[in-house]
Formats: structure tokens, sequence, C-alpha cells
């Protein structure tokens, strides 16, 4: 394996990938569709460029809105990763054997958090319409 990756896979295998070792930076998102997606908040590393998937046939792709899509294994249903825009894509931490060097870095939709329970991480903390602003492109 490339010591500049960091390696990721679904529950049953059938899908893997590898990732840049330097994206280590995790954003927790709050929001009622990646709640009801993952069953908790989904804790991921945002990877952009090109992945290159193996076991790719499994892989089922859910377009969630106007602008993402959501893969998952289409074997165990393990959730694979948020992607929009192309070649941006969100990871759930989760699927990383090595779980060293990933630092808390934000939390999103933090005004969809449910009040039973809340991060100790002091983190930034944006609501959806601050997030959506970030996003919104001006003419």
């Amino acid at each position: 394996m490339d010591m500049d990756k960091r390696h990721a896979k679904c529950l049953c295998s059938a899908v893997e990938f590898d990732v840049d070792k330097s994206c280590v930076e995790v954003s927790s998102c709050h929001c009622n569709m990646c709640r009801n997606w993952s069953g908790a908040p989904m804790m991921s590393i945002h990877a952009q460029g090109d992945i290159n998937f193996f076991g790719e046939e499994n892989i089922g792709i859910y377009q969630s809105s106007d602008w993402a899509e959501r893969g998952f294994c289409k074997i165990c249903g393990t959730s694979l990763f948020y992607r929009i825009d192309g070649p941006q894509y969100y990871i759930p931490v989760g699927l990383f054997a090595d779980q060293t060097g990933f630092t808390m870095k934000s939390q999103i939709f933090i005004d969809e958090k449910p009040e039973f329970y809340d991060f100790a991480n002091e983190t930034p903390k944006l609501t959806g319409k601050e997030v959506f602003d970030l996003y919104v492109k001006e003419d």
C-alpha cells in the first residue's frame, strides 16, 4: 500500500479505496438527511480529486439533492461517500482502519442537531444557512 494514502473499505470489503493521507480534518454534519442516512451525525473527511475505487460495480448511487449524491455498498449497505461538484467527496471516517491523525475541525448544520447529544470538542459551529451562504456564488 502507498504510504501517502489512507485505506478505506465497506463492512463486507466489496468496495475499497485509498485517499490522500493529508486529508485529516474531520467535519461533523448534524443535518437531518445525514443523520437519517448514517444513523448518527456524519463525521467525514473532505477528499478532492479522483478516487480509485476497487469493486466499483458494488457501489450504488442515490441522488439525494439537485447538487449531491450519496454512494453506498450494494451488498452490505455501508455509507461510502457524499459527493458534490464532481470529484469532491466527503468520506465517513469510520471506513478507515487507521484512525490516527484525524482532528475534529468543524460542526455544520448545528441548528438541526438534536438536544440529546453534544460533542466535547471546541470547534466552529455553522448553521445550515451559514453553510449554504458559503457555497452560494454571487453574480
